[in-house]
C-alpha cells in the first residue's frame, strides 16, 4: 500500500467536525460523501450531536469502534491541532484539514500548523492542507467525494492537482460541461505536508491515471522537482504527460538588478525553466488545459489489446474539412503551432480523386466540400492517414443541411481505431453537432469547437514527442582549477571587493576552461601605449570604475585601436565621458585588452535564487541583449544535453548555422561554455550575478573568446 493510498482510496473516513447545520463545511463535506456513495465506511464526529444525515455520530475519533483510514477535519486551528494527536493515537492513515486560519494568517496559526506537520511526521502519515477544497475519488471502486464540492465528477484517467480550493469548483463545473472526465482530483491548499511533487509521484505509479493536470501558484522546490518530474515525464517506466498552468504569468522581474541577467530573469522565467527541464507542458488558460489533457488522454488500443498514447512521430499534418474558412484557419494555426501542412504522394492524390468530386480539393487541406456525407469523409480520411508523409490528422465539420454528423463521428472512429496516428476532430457548433460530439468523446476521440484549438493541442503532442524522442549525447568532461577559483573569491570577499573587475573576473572564468584575452590596467596615458605595444595592435579599451557597471552606456569602451595616437586619444576620450557620466565615480584607471577576432556575440548569464538555486541565461548579446530580448533560462546544475537545448531555443539560433553565408558557428564551445559555468556557479554559492557580454563565438572549430564580463559575490551568511 502506498502511502497515500489512505488519501484517495480509504476503506474508511472519519469527519472530525461534521456538522447537523445545512450550509456549514462539517455538514456538507459529509452530506457529499454520502450522497456520492462513498464504498467505504463513513463516521460523523461531533460531540454535541446524535447523528448527522440520520448517520449516527461519535464524540471523538476514540468512540468509533473500528479502524479509519482517513480523517478528514473541519475544525479551528487548536481544535484542528487536538483533533489530529487524537486521530494519529486512533492509528489513521491520513489525514486532511480542511479549515483555514493556519500559515496564510501567519502568527498563531502557523506555529499550530508547524505542530501538525511535526506530529504527522513523527509517525509517517500523510497531511493535505490545510485550507484546501479537499479530496475526490470518483472511481467506482471509491466513489469519495470529500471535498465541499456539490458535483461529483465523472470517473475518467486525467489526475488534477490545485493549489486553490475556488479554482476547483469552477474547473469541475467545466468539466461536468464537457462531459470530463478524472481519476483522481485534489486541493492542497497550504501544502504543510504533501505538495505537488508527491502527488506526481504518486500519480505516475497510478494505473488509472495517464494525464496529469496542474494549476500552480508557487514551488518550494527547485532542483529535486527537475529531477523527479524528468523521469515522470519521460522516464523508462510509464511516461505521463503534465500539464501545468501557473497563476502570475505577467509578474514583473528583478528591476533593480546590476547584471543584465538579474534584469530580464523574473520569477516568471524560473518557472519557465523549471517547465521546460522537467518536460511539463505550460498553459495559457483553463480552456486550454482540458484542449491539451484530452488530446493527451487519447489512446489506441493496439493489436494485443493494450492502449497506446497516440503521438505523432512528426509534424506533418493533414487537414480534412468540408468548408474553405475553417480549413483556412486550421492551416494558419497548424503553422504557427511548429506544425506544418503534409504533402499527399502519388497515390494519395489518386486515391482521392477517386472518391471525390471534381470540385474538391485533392491537396492539403483536403476539402471534401458542403455536401459531403459521411463516405466522403470516411474515404478521404482513410487515404490521407495511411499517407507515410502524413504523421496526424485534423478533421473538421461544420454542420450544413445535408451534413451526417454521427454517421462522420462513426467513421472518424472506425478509422482511429486502425491507425496509430492521432486524429483531431473539430466539430463546429453546438446544438447541430451535439450527437456526434458526444460519441467521439465517448470513444475517447478528442473534439474541439474550434480549428485553433484542435491545432494547438496537435502541437502539444508534438512536442511531447519531441521531448520523449530527444537525443542524448555524451556528458562533457572538465578538469576544473575549484581550488584557484574559490582563493581568488575569497581574496576579493576579504578585501570588499564584491563587485569583481574584469582583471578578478577574467581570472576566475579561466579557472573553468573560459578563453580570454590578454588584459591590463593602465593608470596613465603612457602605461596605455606601452602595454597596448607589448601585446599588439589592435586593442580595445575600457573604463574601469565600480560606480559605472555599463561601460558603453559611459561611453567607456573604444575598439579597434590600431595606432599609438589612437590609443593616447581613447584614453583621454574614456576618462572625460566617464567624469561626465557620474562625476563622483571613482576611476580606477582604463583597461587595455587585446582585439579578439570577429565572431558571433552571445551572453552567457546567472543571477541566483533562494529556493531554487542559479538560474542561468543564454541568448544573442552585446549590445542587442536589451533590446532583442532572445534569451533562454535553465535552472543549474545542467548538462550538455540542456545546454544544446539552451542554444536551439533562442529565436536567433539560425545564425550559428551558416545563415546568410556567414560560417557555422562553434556551437560545441556554446554548449561547453555554458556547462563550464553551470560548474562554476553551483561550486562558489558565492556568486550572486553574472554576465559574460559578449561572449564571442568563432567559425566551427576556432572556439570562443570572453570579450567582457561582470561578476557580483555575496558573502556567505555570518562573513
Amino acid at each position: 500500500m502506498q502511502k497515500l493510498d489512505a488519501i484517495f482510496s480509504p476503506q474508511s473516513v472519519a469527519v472530525i467536525g461534521a456538522s447537523t447545520a445545512p450550509g456549514k463545511v462539517g455538514h456538507d463535506i459529509f452530506a457529499n460523501i454520502l450522497k456520492g456513495r462513498y464504498k467505504g465506511t463513513l463516521y460523523p464526529v461531533n460531540p454535541n450531536a446524535k447523528s448527522v444525515l440520520s448517520v449516527k455520530a461519535y464524540p471523538s475519533i476514540h468512540e468509533i469502534p473500528d479502524p479509519v483510514d482517513l480523517a478528514m477535519i473541519i475544525l479551528p486551528p487548536k481544535l484542528a491541532l487536538k483533533a489530529t494527536e487524537e486521530a494519529i493515537r486512533k492509528g489513521v492513515q491520513g489525514v486532511v484539514i480542511v479549515s483555514a486560519g493556519f500559515r496564510e494568517v501567519g502568527g498563531e496559526g502557523l506555529e499550530i500548523e508547524n505542530k501538525i506537520v511535526s506530529l504527522c511526521n513523527e509517525v509517517n502519515i500523510p497531511l493535505v492542507g490545510p485550507n484546501c477544497l479537499g479530496v475526490i475519488n470518483p472511481l467506482s471502486t471509491t466513489q469519495l467525494n470529500a471535498s465541499f464540492s456539490t458535483r461529483m465528477p465523472k470517473a475518467g484517467n486525467i489526475s488534477f492537482i490545485s493549489q486553490s480550493g475556488a479554482l476547483c469548483t469552477a474547473v469541475l463545473d467545466f468539466a461536468a460541461d464537457r462531459d470530463f472526465g478524472f481519476s483522481k482530483f485534489i486541493s492542497i491548499g497550504n501544502k504543510a505536508d504533501v505538495d505537488e511533487l508527491d502527488l506526481l509521484q504518486y500519480f505516475h505509479q497510478d494505473p488509472d491515471t495517464e494525464v496529469i493536470m496542474i494549476y500552480l501558484e508557487e514551488l518550494r522546490r527547485g532542483p529535486e522537482f527537475i529531477e523527479v518530474v524528468k523521469e515522470i515525464t519521460c522516464g523508462d517506466i510509464r511516461p505521463t504527460p503534465v500539464l501545468v498552468i501557473k497563476s502570475g504569468r505577467t509578474a514583473a522581474g528583478a528591476a533593480a538588478a546590476a547584471s543584465h541577467t538579474g534584469a530580464l530573469a523574473g520569477t516568471e522565467a524560473v518557472y519557465d525553466a523549471i517547465f521546460k527541464q522537467a518536460g511539463i507542458i505550460r498553459v495559457d488558460s483553463i480552456h486550454e488545459l482540458f484542449d491539451f489533457a484530452s488530446a493527451f488522454a487519447y489512446k489506441n488500443e493496439t493489436q494485443t489489446g493494450k492502449l497506446r498514447r497516440k503521438v505523432p512521430t512528426g509534424n506533418r499534418v493533414a487537414i480534412v474539412t468540408n468548408a474553405g474558412g475553417p480549413g483556412i484557419v486550421a492551416t494558419d494555426m497548424t503553422v504557427s503551432s511548429g506544425l506544418k501542412l503534409a504533402k499527399f504522394n502519388e497515390d494519395t492524390i489518386e486515391a482521392l480523386a477517386s472518391h471525390l468530386p471534381t470540385t474538391a480539393n485533392l491537396h492539403n487541406p483536403v476539402d471534401v466540400i458542403g455536401d459531403a456525407a459521411h463516405d466522403r469523409y470516411e474515404n478521404a480520411l482513410g487515404a490521407v492517414i495511411r499517407d507515410e508523409g502524413v504523421d496526424g490528422a485534423l478533421v473538421i465539420l461544420t454542420p450544413q443541411s445535408m451534413t451526417d454528423v454521427l454517421g462522420t463521428a462513426e467513421a472518424i472512429t472506425r478509422i482511429a481505431r486502425r491507425s496509430n496516428k492521432p486524429i483531431l476532430c473539430c466539430f463546429m457548433g453546438i446544438i447541430d453537432v451535439s450527437s456526434g460530439v458526444k460519441y467521439l468523446q465517448e470513444h475517447g476521440i478528442p473534439v474541439f469547437s474550434f480549428p485553433e484549438n484542435a491545432a494547438k493541442a496537435f502541437g502539444a503532442l508534438y512536442r511531447y514527442a519531441r521531448w520523449l524522442s530527444r537525443q542524448h549525447l555524451a556528458q562533457f568532461d572538465f578538469n576544473h582549477d575549484i581550488d584557484r577559483a574559490g582563493k581568488i573569491i575569497d581574496d576579493c570577499i576579504e578585501q570588499g571587493r564584491l563587485q569583481l573587475g574584469e582583471l578578478d573576473g577574467l581570472d576566475l572564468l579561466t579557472c573553468y576552461g573560459f578563453n580570454v584575452l590578454p588584459t591590463h590596467l593602465a593608470e596613465t596615458e603612457s602605461e596605455a601605449v606601452k602595454i597596448a605595444n607589448d601585446m599588439g595592435l589592435p586593442v580595445v579599451m575600457k573604463i574601469v570604475s565600480p560606480q559605472i557597471l555599463h561601460k558603453s552606456d559611459a561611453g567607456g569602451v573604444e575598439v579597434g585601436l590600431d595606432s599609438e595616437d589612437s590609443v593616447k586619444i581613447a584614453f583621454r576620450d574614456i576618462l572625460k565621458r566617464a567624469r561626465n557620466y557620474n562625476p563622483d565615480a571613482e576611476i580606477k584607471g582604463v583597461l587595455v585588452q587585446k582585439m579578439a577576432a570577429r565572431g558571433d556575440e552571445t551572453i552567457l548569464g546567472m543571477n541566483r535564487y533562494p529556493v531554487f538555486g542559479p538560474l542561468l541565461m543564454f541568448g544573442l548579446g552585446g549590445i542587442y541583449v536589451e533590446l532583442f530580448q532572445d534569451v533562454v533560462f535553465r535552472l543549474a546544475p545542467i548538462g550538455r544535453n540542456e545546454a544544446r537545448r539552451m542554444i536551439r531555443n533562442i529565436k536567433g539560433f539560425k545564425i550559428f548555422k551558416g545563415f546568410r553565408g556567414r560560417p557555422y558557428s562553434d556551437i560545441e564551445t556554446i554548449e561547453k561554455s555554458l556547462v563550464q559555468l553551470s560548474d562554476m556557479v553551483m561550486n562558489h554559492p558565492e556568486i550572486k550575478e553574472l554576465d559574460i557580454n559578449p561572449l564571442l563565438i568563432h567559425a566551427q572549430g576556432e572556439g570562443a573568446t570572453v570579450a567582457d564580463c561582470r561578476i557580483i559575490l555575496e558573502p556567505p551568511i555570518g562573513v
